[in-house]
């Protein structure tokens, strides 16, 4: 994974007998000698038994020990243009088409030593909807890079192996790719983005990258809302595993979605810290990073892989690659969602929220929007008032003076060939006044110590240099080292309702030796609770600057302000923030 860059058909077949097997269905085999939480991949629930093939996650582990040697033979490392890589892409490659793939090896003329990407499509199906999953096989210089991204090289070439040897009849067509320079900046899948035509990129529905699927203490991150995102939260919800979206950007991914075609990153973690919320959905240690072998030596076969978190995504690609494109031909068929799913207003003003829609099933599909349950003195519009499945809409959700205090739950539906909704909880806060107006973050120029803060050790001080304060003689400084590293600021705080303005602003100035004018390396995210207000990054360069943003959507919550710096290993960034201030009125 690269975390200095940042960009960003069928359903289910149905059973045609009562004796289908459940020993068909996803199950983790046990792993030899590779770290483990210890339990299995557990079998799909009834509502998924048209399942497909499992994958045998040793099969998964022999493929990560072949990577292994590749790398301890040729310097300790599959780097792109190194002997370790084109031993690996080589090794890709007969794989596929021993199996029976159609490999195309297309020479990255911008990648170091004119590298290879693997390009895998299995015959057949309508090649108008094409599914692709994809990993980047090359890893860092510094070591075997078998995390990341070995696992997602591993674990795809498996599920790409059983459905080669299963031989369904396909509806959709399936491809795959294999990526070089992903280390680099992305540059193997720009590549072969940029020599898709416009067709061919129409033609590709959905593309999944799976970067780095074994962390340690890893979690389980499926970010997009596309087909492929949906299918694989459709199977970890049948095995009883929480998903949660990363905020850790990004991957081959970005390629693809700057391209216009939707597309998600599917993870255990990389280099954020695991919370103690997070150990109480998939346990491990809170405090650690997901992966602390991140982009070192010791990202090695087997002390590095997490067997249980393996297997298990092994099967949800094979899931979601065998339900996207083999079987029976359906209906056409979608999702809908909602982001956020709450708002906070006061009579009188409105919110507003993203209707998000994904192709899921067949071919696109116009989609009518309409809502249902909103109280009186609350009305509900949409721009526009119907999409084509895999657009979004604008919602709009007004009072007049006259809406009656309280939270509503407001039922947003989408209306093609099949019905699908999603809920809004809108709260109609109180008109008694506003009590309890004022500035509301402590210690917001950092001039009293830390406290109320809660920040990493050395981010909050005189500091002087890059870190010099906008006012005062302290400020909050995240980053600067040139090297790996991550910063955290954080206060909690609660805002009153009945209020008219909420106002969070704060000062920030960012310096940076990166040259570049187009990658995003070093990262600082805003968020409040847990939506992302913004991500500034060293291409946002420049002195103190006023930085605002509305909160009445948190109206009557208590919230973490929360500001994290992620710094890669090379050119330093440094991220200052001073005179904050939360402005209730």
């Amino acid at each position: 994974m690269r975390l200095r860059t940042v960009t960003a058909g069928p359903a289910v077949a149905v059973l045609a007998a009562a004796t289908v097997a459940l020993s068909a269905l996803p199950a983790a085999a046990a792993s030899t000698g590779v770290r483990s939480t210890g339990s299995p991949v557990p079998a799909l629930s009834a509502s998924l038994l048209a399942a497909p093939p499992t994958v045998n996650v040793s099969n998964v582990n022999a493929h990560l020990q072949q990577l292994q040697t590749f790398a301890t033979s040729n310097g300790g490392n599959r780097a792109t243009g190194t002997a370790g890589h084109t031993a690996t892409t080589t090794y890709l490659q007969q794989k596929l088409q021993a199996a029976g793939f159609t490999v195309t090896v297309q020479t990255c003329t911008t990648c170091s030593g004119s590298a290879k990407n693997i390009i895998a499509d299995w015959p057949g199906g309508n090649t108008s909807n094409t599914y692709m999953f994809g990993a980047h096989s090359d890893g860092v210089s510094a070591g075997p890079g078998i995390n990341d991204d070995g696992s997602g090289s591993a674990s795809l070439l498996e599920a790409a192996l059983q459905l080669a040897a299963s031989n369904p009849t396909m509806t959709n067509h399936l491809r795959f790719g294999w990526w070089a320079g992903e280390e680099q900046g992305l540059i193997g899948s720009k590549f072969y983005v940029n020599s898709l035509t416009s067709a061919q990129k129409t033609a590709i529905k959905a593309y999944g990258t799976f970067d780095m699927v074994a962390s340690t203490n890893g979690g389980y991150f499926v970010t997009g809302t596309d087909a492929i995102a949906v299918k694989l939260r459709e199977y970890f919800t049948s095995i009883s595993v929480p998903t949660e979206t990363s905020t850790e950007c990004c991957s081959d991914d970005g390629s693809f979605r700057n391209a216009g075609i939707p597309a998600s990153i599917n993870s255990t973690g990389a280099s954020y810290t695991k919370t103690s919320a997070q150990v109480t959905k998939w346990g491990g240690t809170a405090g650690q990073a997901y992966d602390s072998c991140y982009h070192k030596a010791c990202d090695s076969y087997p002390s590095n892989i997490n067997g249980t978190s393996l297997g298990r995504w092994a099967n949800a690609e094979e899931y979601a690659l065998w339900t996207l494109t083999t079987g029976t031909s359906t209906a056409n068929d979608f999702s809908l969602s909602l982001s956020p799913g709450t708002g906070a207003v006061n009579p009188g003003s409105s919110a507003t929220a993203t209707v998000s829609t994904a192709t899921t099933a067949g071919s696109a599909q116009t989609v009518a929007l309409t809502s249902s349950g909103a109280p009186a003195g609350v009305s509900v519009s949409f721009s526009p008032a119907s999409v084509t499945s895999g657009g979004s809409s604008t919602m709009t959700v007004a009072t007049t003076t006259a809406a009656a205090p309280g939270s509503y739950t407001v039922t947003v539906t989408g209306t093609g060939s099949a019905v699908h909704s999603a809920s809004y909880t809108l709260t109609v806060n109180g008109t008694g006044g506003c009590t309890g107006a004022g500035q509301k973050l402590g210690n917001p120029g950092f001039e009293t110590a830390t406290t109320p803060w809660t920040a990493t050790s050395g981010v909050v001080g005189a500091n002087t240099g890059d870190g010099a304060p906008r006012t005062g003689t302290r400020d909050a400084w995240l980053d600067g080292y040139g090297s790996a590293h991550t910063d955290t600021l954080s206060q909690s705080v609660t805002l009153p309702t009945g209020c008219s303005s909420y106002a969070l602003s704060f000062y920030l100035k960012i310096s940076t030796a990166e040259t570049t004018t187009t990658t995003q390396y070093d990262k600082l995210t805003v968020q409040v609770g847990s939506t992302t207000l913004q991500v500034f990054s060293n291409l946002n360069a420049g002195g103190y600057a006023l930085r605002s943003y509305d909160l009445a959507a948190f109206a009557g919550q208590t919230v973490t302000l929360k500001f994290t710096g992620v710094e890669d290993s090379g050119l330093k960034t440094s991220f200052v923030i001073d005179d904050t201030a939360l402005t209730v009125s």
